[in-house]
């Protein structure tokens, strides 16, 4: 969607601030002995308190209100009865919606000591999300976002999981246009004023191909190496964007 009054621009943040809450929420209760399926209920209750729906069962029938991938799974794994156990990478990924607006974050979680590996990977999905949102600007093609976040993730010494990418959000879960985590010269949009679109780096840390799984939803990495995910909902300006996920 593009933002087109200050009206669209409160019911948005109004949306991301429960999104961020809800995401918090498990974030903190992740660790050693919960299942996935416990992490997803806690997600789901902040969001209904808050007067907030998660989307992926609404739109799309997924069987949970977060996405909770582990260690090689790399994204749109189905909450169950998974353990948590020390060492592992847990991507929390959440889209929600409130009075028509939608709003959609991701973080990657560290359970207790983990890997230098799985650490570094995670710190970098973040860091390519930050130099990413430094070229997010009205006027600066689409393309600079994915040059911006594969440029950050091999000076990691990681790769890109090029199937997967950003995307336009806010008055549905998905809109145009793609936010693609590489640069494709061939891709010549701009970034407009007012477009709200997710940029969420999903980087690995072997090759970066990812195989779909027998459940029809979840993605693992092709060589069962590790993967992370990050992601804010944006508005963008002239100046720095508006990250309505963001604390």
């Amino acid at each position: 969607m593009c933002i087109k009054s200050p009206a669209d621009l409160e019911k948005l943040k109004i949306i991301g601030s429960i999104v961020r809450k809800a995401l918090d929420v498990t974030a903190a209760a992740v660790r050693p002995g919960i299942t996935t399926a416990e992490l997803d209920r806690i997600g789901d209750r902040v969001l209904v308190e808050n007067g907030a729906e998660a989307s992926p069962p609404k739109v799309y029938n997924f069987p949970g209100a977060l996405c909770i991938s582990v260690n090689d799974e790399a994204i749109h794994g189905i909450p169950g009865e998974r353990v948590i156990r020390a060492g592992d990478l847990v991507k929390l990924d959440l889209v929600a919606e409130k009075d028509g607006y939608f709003a959609d974050a991701a973080v990657t979680v560290c359970v207790g000591e983990v890997s230098a590996t799985a650490a570094a990977l995670a710190r970098c999905a973040e860091s390519a999300f930050r130099q990413a949102a430094k070229v997010a600007r009205a006027g600066n093609r689409i393309n600079e976002i994915g040059r911006a976040v594969e440029k950050e993730t091999r000076r990691c010494g990681f790769q890109v999981m090029r199937a997967f990418c950003g995307h336009g959000v806010g008055s549905a879960i998905h809109e145009a246009p793609q936010v693609l985590n590489y640069h494709d010269p061939g891709f010549q949009a701009k970034l407009t004023e007012g477009l709200v679109i997710t940029i969420e780096p999903i980087i690995a840390a072997g090759k970066g191909k990812g195989v779909l799984q027998r459940d029809r939803w979840t993605i693992r990495t092709a060589d069962g190496s590790l993967a992370a995910h990050y992601e804010h909902t944006l508005v963008i300006t002239k100046g720095e964007p508006v990250l309505v996920t963001a604390d």
